[in-house]
């Protein structure tokens, strides 16, 4: 086979997939993982594939390059490069073109880097491996790509491990190994999921700078519509294995032709969205891959399903010109109307009046690190510094941040997971603080947490049932054993799962289900508050709407007390009555949630909100991250990334309230604003 490539310049398509079939070879028969996806890429185009998990988007992305193993195979369709066929390059051919020509950035960059190797040693590997340079020239541009990526101080950076790395960081060198030999196509394989809005606005506007700076294909896996929509021309709506729809993003975010598109995006919270105000989202699960329905796929989930949709496959049919939809509903060029949600039913008020049901005066938490010698000090990390913060009975309250600014730090100090270094926690009247461990026994059944991972917060060896069961046991909430069976299966009901489910373990259970039984545990003891740690950062938005409804049922008809922790605060702005912003270990902006979100007066809350994926919101893209908790800084921590930051800063600022309900850190709170400035640099 002729090795060369076409040049950039030719008007061939750097990428043309046609018909591709990919399929899992299993016992019970072949699971058509990908089934029928075509499109096409040209040189400086940007091309968007969004759908839930398990829909195919990333076994298309790996078929693409040709990384699947068996019991994978590809058996159907083309793939072509320039012109040429992948799928009948050789071995040699495949390492040859993977990482010089097109490359993938893979969503988890801790497992896509190799521990043991140095930053810079990766960064260079293909650049040597494919003889574009002599590995002194490498070294060199190693470093210069790390510096175009936002790595600070790259020199120093090159010598370090991945562990050493931040998750924004690690993603920064993964891309910059991406783009080592300017590649025509680049692959990201969802490269934003559940890191900061800010990093994730830094790693979008890489990705913009790739594809108008060198004409870059670019092909952006992701299950967020608005992240697509911030990046991409055109989207690809996937579902079931199949492409459902496929247009420019504007037209399908602005008017979706097939009903599974619709409902992603009236799925996706909005800053300006109504607090508690129920989203929309599709019930029911994708269908079996093993055996697909004979009609549409969607059809037992779709609202607007019409006879038809049960027994005829449909086509992706062109609907309007430039637009193709796989729908017999809009087949003749109709639009889907706009959702019509019930209104939320009324909800008692907060009782802001009231002695405050859960309250920090003065935490803080530090930790001691293991020396590295006998003779070396040893290190503290101080990862809450002086937090002050109320709960109050039938309150949301949103806890909002970068990473590693302490907001779960906060909140296993406030379910007394942790002892404070210093400070007071108040639980209904009580300071907690040092309580005993016997004292906290007795309150856990009114202070209950759900973590971020529920995998790893639910046993694997027992079934939900005796999960369930057994706080309830524990707490001698439950006579008997049957008693507490019952229990279980009204518990599973109010969460919106079958009592049926209670004999099946947590890997039987998709991640939003494992979410819900988190949250039925949760509820098992009656509680007054539940403190949520990140609850839906890592769902798809189909299902992160489900649980945001079904949170927002349960405090109406519970009355809970909710402490929310996120960093989207788009989720936020939906689900909380009031936001608190915490950098380094500190709250510098507090209030109610629309008017912090929509009007912020701190300048970190400024850059916070502008980074939220939405279609034509101005970026403030803040350079560096946030200072080592190893060494905090004198003055106004966010003083070295701050905008309008004066001589004033040199001095730690207080929490104060500058309007009613508005509290905040800064000596000059909303003196800076968006509109103003549309990139800020590190200030050095």
């Amino acid at each position: 086979m002729d090795g060369s490539l076409p040049a950039h310049g030719n008007q061939i398509p750097v990428l043309e997939v046609r018909n591709l079939h990919t399929v899992f070879m299993t016992d019970d028969g072949p699971v058509h993982a990908v089934d029928g996806v075509s499109f096409t890429v040209g040189a400086g185009e940007t091309l968007g594939i969004v759908g839930e998990s398990g829909s195919g988007k990333s076994v298309t992305a790996l078929s693409l390059m040709r990384l699947l193993e068996e019991p994978a195979r590809i058996i159907g369709g083309s793939v072509r490069f320039q012109g040429r066929d992948v799928l009948e390059m050789s071995r040699a051919e495949l390492r040859a073109w993977r990482g010089d020509r097109a490359a993938m950035v893979f969503q988890d960059p801790m497992t896509g880097l190799n521990p043991v190797l140095r930053i810079l040693g990766q960064v260079t590997e293909h650049i040597v491996a494919h003889g574009r340079m002599p590995k002194a020239a490498a070294t060199k541009r190693g470093i210069e790509l790390l510096r175009r990526m936002g790595v600070a101080a790259p020199e120093r950076a090159a010598a370090s491990f991945p562990h050493e790395f931040s998750g924004g960081m690690r993603q920064r060198v993964m891309m910059a190994i991406g783009v080592a030999n300017d590649p025509a196509l680049l692959i990201a394989d969802e490269p934003t999921t559940a890191l900061d809005v800010t990093i994730q606005a830094q790693i979008l506007d890489l990705l913009r700078g790739l594809n108008e700076e060198f004409g870059t294909a670019i092909v952006l896996i992701s299950h967020d519509l608005g992240v697509i929509g911030t990046v991409c021309r055109r989207v690809a709506v996937m579902y079931a294995g199949e492409v459902v729809e496929e247009a420019a993003t504007a037209e399908v975010l602005a008017d979706p032709r097939h009903p599974y598109a619709w409902a992603l995006v009236n799925a996706v919270p909005r800053l300006d969205a109504p607090t508690g105000a129920r989203l929309t989202s599709i019930e029911g699960a994708p269908p079996d891959a093993l055996n697909p329905p004979k009609g549409c796929r969607f059809e037992p989930r779709c609202p607007f399903r019409v006879q038809r949709c049960a027994t005829d496959h449909p086509p992706l049919m062109e609907v309007s010109p430039g637009r193709r939809a796989r729908c017999w509903v809009t087949a003749d060029g109709r639009s889907l109307p706009r959702p019509t949600l019930p209104a939320a039913a009324e909800v008692e008020l907060p009782r802001m009046d009231e002695s405050p049901l859960l309250e920090a005066l003065g935490v803080e938490k530090h930790f001691k690190l293991p020396r590295k010698s006998f003779l070396a000090p040893a290190a503290t990390v101080h990862a809450v510094n002086g937090v002050d913060i109320a709960l109050h009975r039938r309150e949301s309250l949103g806890v909002v941040g970068e990473s590693g600014c302490g907001k779960s730090t906060l909140a296993r100090l406030l379910t007394r997971l942790h002892e404070p270094t210093g400070g007071s926690v108040m639980f209904e009247g009580h300071d907690i603080a040092h309580a005993t461990a016997a004292e906290v026994r007795g309150l856990r059944p009114r202070l209950q947490m759900v973590f971020q991972d529920p995998y790893a917060s639910l046993n694997p060896r027992m079934t939900i049932g005796d999960a369930l069961a057994e706080p309830l046991l524990a707490h001698r909430r439950a006579a008997s054993g049957k008693a507490a069976k019952e229990r279980v299966g009204e518990l599973l009901a109010t969460v919106g799962l079958k009592p049926s489910f209670a004999s099946r373990f947590p890997h039987e259970f998709s991640g939003g289900q494992r979410q819900r039984v988190s949250i039925a545990r949760a509820l098992a003891l009656d509680p007054a508050v539940v403190v949520a740690d990140e609850p839906v950062s890592a769902l798809d938005v189909n299902v992160q709407a489900q649980v945001l409804n079904l949170m927002l049922d349960l405090r109406q008809r519970l009355g809970l007390s909710y402490l929310f922790i996120a960093h989207d605060l788009a989720v936020v702005r939906a689900f909380c009555d009031r936001v608190a912003v915490m950098y380094l270990g500190r709250i510098v902006e507090q209030g109610p949630a629309d008017e912090v979100l929509s009007r912020p007066l701190h300048p970190y809350t400024v850059a916070l909100t502008s980074a939220i994926p939405e279609p034509g919101r101005q970026r403030v893209v803040l350079g560096g991250e946030p200072p080592s908790t190893l060494r905090l800084p004198a003055g106004c921590a966010f003083r070295a990334r701050c905008p309008v930051a004066r001589a004033e800063c040199e001095a730690p600022p207080s929490l104060v309230e500058v309007v009613p309900g508005r509290r905040v850190a800064c000596h000059f709170p909303g003196a800076f604003a968006p509109r103003t400035t549309a990139r800020l640099e590190t200030v050095r």
